[in-house]
């Protein structure tokens, strides 16, 4: 409904009041933002000033603060669409289409639509100024990550390649800028140029010596060169650093499997359930307090079939208590934001991995269990489902689970390829493993399939298959380099 004011603002003979009154009005909306910001309230924030664009046609700064608050409430699109049309205001402004290509890349995964912002930054060369290296390396970013995104060996080779250009260029433009220097480090990881990546990465940390991506970075290219004991130290230096990081932690369960066991790997496991039960328990802070605390534990029990000394009815018991543990929880689920209980999901199934690797199968059951009272329908549980199955000897069953799984998300293709060749269906498994070595050129698992496949009906391929693996195993690190986030 349109208001006194709101006429006044549009009289033509009006213009030094409407002026007046728009600067009034804009210095109340700048200390509301300021209010707000400090309270974190910027939901709240994008709306009132989304009620005041009905008067500030073409006021560039009430536009870049709405666009900032969407970014930071996490409305991208609304977000994206804001800075696009301050661009327009101010073309010559070079952080507007970058500011737009941030989101595009971290909140959208709007890859094509950061290139093409990148690119209008790009074509002004020295205009562009001190923003001209971050146009390079947002250019890069996108086509690192359209590259991951490919399906086509082709297509991914000219995307890493105009990747690796384009952070080239901007890390030759600023060589003191340490996010360059690790992201060009991270693509030439990622094409497996382990050495080569090395030396940026070395600037980047000289640059800034407590980046957790760039710490990580150098954990994950030691262990791709077999020095795991290094690799270790490296992430506990991280770790001393960034204690509350699920992702460092994820990879030092890793490492200590590598080179300790899965036994040592699992206390680690159980170290991250206390760590994220004591930050987002949310039955802690449930109403009234009524409901008890949940109690995050890895079992103690073992198998029967072990010989193990511990009862089976203490198994049993175990058991039952924790699916009651499980329905408080799952009642809980919707209560915080998805990453903590996707996070909760990973340790668990993490713990599972560790049990199935000792041979501890019913506790990898209780674990699955767990994770899948989180997330029922989630691919990584399907497929851990279907590795306990083939376990377990139940190829049928194991067949049908990774089937799902692969419905849901393309990957596991190498196991599936794999239990095809092993229960006797080569034909088949051959054609799903070479589609794995097509999406995942440089898994050695996937190759080492195909040539386990091409080895039963005695093909000549099977050797070539067999050295590709061999190659990539060389330079495989611990956990894929596509764990380090890539954000401007």
């Amino acid at each position: 409904m349109s208001t006194p004011f709101d006429t006044f603002l549009r009289l033509p003979d009006q213009t030094d009041a409407r002026q007046a009154s728009l600067q009034d009005a804009t210095s109340v909306y700048d200390l509301l933002t300021i209010g707000m910001a400090r309270r974190g309230q910027y939901a709240m924030l994008s709306e009132c000033l989304e009620r005041a664009m009905k008067f500030s046609f073409n006021e560039f700064h009430l536009w870049h603060q709405l666009g900032l608050s969407l970014m930071a409430a996490g409305k991208g699109v609304g977000a994206v669409s804001v800075f696009k049309e301050c661009a327009r205001m101010r073309p010559e402004d070079p952080s507007l289409p970058l500011l737009a290509a941030k989101i595009c890349i971290g909140q959208l995964q709007g890859f094509e639509e950061a290139e093409a912002l990148a690119k209008t930054v790009v074509s002004k060369g020295e205009e562009a100024g001190e923003f001209l290296p971050r146009a390079y390396l947002a250019l890069g970013l996108s086509y690192s990550l359209q590259a991951s995104d490919a399906s086509l060996k082709a297509n991914r080779n000219e995307f890493n390649r105009k990747a690796l250009q384009a952070l080239s260029k901007a890390h030759s433009l600023d060589p003191h800028d340490a996010q360059i220097a690790m992201y060009l480090g991270l693509q030439l990881a990622l094409v497996r140029q382990v050495s080569a990546a090395m030396e940026p990465l070395q600037a980047a940390l000289n640059l800034r010596e407590d980046d957790v991506h760039s710490l990580h970075l150098l954990a994950l290219l030691l262990s791709a060169q077999k020095h795991h004991r290094h690799a270790l130290d490296t992430l506990s230096l991280a770790l001393s650093q960034h204690p509350d990081n699920f992702n460092l932690l994820f990879t030092k369960v890793k490492l200590e499997e590598a080179l300790f066991g899965a036994a040592a790997a699992l206390q680690t496991c159980e170290e991250m359930l206390q760590q994220w039960q004591s930050r987002y328990d949310i039955s802690r802070s449930s109403p009234g307090g009524r409901k008890p605390s949940i109690h995050l534990t890895l079992p103690d029990f073992q198998d029967a079939s072990t010989a193990s000394l511990s009862p089976s009815s203490v198994a049993v018991s175990r058991l039952e208590a924790a699916i009651s543990e499980v329905s408080d929880m799952s009642s809980m689920r919707r209560q915080g934001p998805t990453y903590i209980w996707t996070t909760l999901e990973r340790i668990w199934l993490q713990a599972g991995e560790l049990f199935m690797a000792d041979g501890r199968l019913k506790e990898a059951q209780f674990c699955i269990s767990e994770a899948s009272a989180l997330f029922p329908n989630s691919h990584s549980v399907l497929l851990q489902r279907g590795r306990l199955a083939e376990l377990r000897g139940q190829l049928d069953e194991a067949k049908s689970l990774y089937d799902e799984a692969l419905a849901i998300h393309p990957t596991g293709e190498r196991i599936l390829g794999r239990l095809l060749v092993r229960s006797g269906r080569v034909h088949l498994g051959e054609k799903v493993l070479r589609d794995a070595v097509q999406v995942h050129s440089t898994s050695h698992e996937a190759w080492s399939g195909l040539g386990e496949a091409l080895q039963s009906r005695s093909s000549s391929q099977a050797p070539d298959c067999f050295l590709t693996a061999l190659e990539l195993e060389a330079s495989c690190p611990i956990r894929p380099f596509t764990i380090i986030p890539r954000e401007l």
